[in-house]
């Protein structure tokens, strides 16, 4: 074979690459839209959104070099509907609104089961940081009230003097009179979730707090370690596989919580705000079921690439707050906190 024949072997190869990248990577930007529990191959290409939509922008650098122009065309359709993806999780921060005025500062938390702790020292740090940054509203996941032999809403009312409590590890703290409240049983897990009702200056809003399903990766190789460190032999196939069930079984898990969160979110008659530790991605199933007719706080003004999880190699947004459209936010951000393998989100909404 010549090196003629051999050049265009190659780039006939590189041309069926980046069809299937093309093709693959509008699937995942409609992925969003199949449930977990039926389509999880469709499902699971919103996972690797990032390095699809990173290998057609190598294929279009390609393409260019080459002057292929109708090849040109395939890497960038996959990459003009890949913008509204690029969106949820970068923002250039051109249309925040940021002010000085009047506002509902909303912040949500997975705080790591800070009650573990003997001394409660990470509970008061978190309080000190909510007071700095004069958050309003404040909504934890894995709170525990006990850090040792205190009780952390003792030290927490003297600034958020309301407070509801959820199942288990959830809680609403406020500084505005919340109303009815309600448990949002998820059935047989340790996940959960709750609303509260708040009347913020005479006008009446309900705050959604929520934890979904976790993935499951975590406490798989965790297990598989103390298998190992026990003397037991554990196979890489059998793992590679106990992770992957896992993983599907809770996108399924985590699908199903979704819809019922939002079926309570469609049927509030006031103004909603949606937050919490929804363990999933931007444009996956259960990101588009719990926005809905929602406004993603982020996608609306927030600022530069935003991930929420820490210590992690790939680094992802799986914590939110979203907004009824009746209501309008001014500015979203997180701060970079070590007490948890979360980051804390804050959202300022207009009054």
């Amino acid at each position: 074979m010549g090196k003629k024949a051999i050049f265009k072997y190659i780039s006939f190869m590189l041309l069926v690459i980046s069809a299937l990248l093309a093709v693959f990577t509008m699937f995942g930007l409609f992925g969003g839209a199949a449930n977990p529990a039926t389509g999880t191959a469709l499902a699971m290409l919103v996972y690797v959104l990032p390095f699809l939509l990173l290998g057609n922008v190598i294929m279009l650098i390609y393409w260019l070099v080459r002057r292929r122009w109708v090849w040109l065309c395939i890497p960038v359709v996959p990459l003009l509907f890949g913008i509204h993806y690029v969106g949820s999780i970068y923002q250039t921060g051109l249309f925040s609104k940021a002010s000085g005025g009047a506002g509902l500062k909303i912040a949500t938390y997975n705080v790591e089961l800070f009650g573990r702790e003997i001394t409660g020292f990470k509970a008061e740090d978190i309080l000190t940081e909510m007071k700095k940054q004069g958050v309003d509203i404040l909504c934890m996941q894995e709170y525990q009230e006990e850090s040792g032999n205190k009780m952390n809403s003792e030290s927490y009312k003297t600034y958020f003097p309301y407070m509801a409590t959820g199942r288990k590890d959830m809680v609403i703290y406020s500084r505005y009179p919340l109303g009815d409240s309600e448990v949002i049983d998820f059935g047989n897990t340790n996940n959960s979730g709750m609303w509260a009702d708040v009347n913020v200056n005479g006008r009446r809003m309900r705050i959604f707090n929520v934890h979904l399903e976790t993935t499951g990766f975590n406490r798989t190789l965790h297990q598989a370690a103390k298998r190992q460190m026990a003397g037991g032999n554990v196979e890489e196939n059998a793992l590679v596989r106990a992770v992957y069930g896992n993983y599907t079984r809770g996108m399924a898990i985590r699908a199903q919580q979704a819809d019922q969160v939002a079926r309570l979110v469609n049927q509030a008659e006031i103004p909603v705000i949606l937050c919490g530790d929804f363990n999933d991605v931007p444009y996956s199933y259960v990101y588009h079921t719990m926005k809905g007719d929602l406004v993603d706080g982020f996608r609306e003004c927030g600022r530069g690439f935003m991930h929420t999880m820490r210590g992690r190699k790939f680094k992802v947004r799986i914590d939110y707050i979203f907004h009824s459209e009746e209501l309008q936010g001014e500015n979203y951000y997180r701060e970079d906190l070590t007490y948890s393998d979360h980051y804390p989100v804050f959202m300022k909404i207009a009054l």
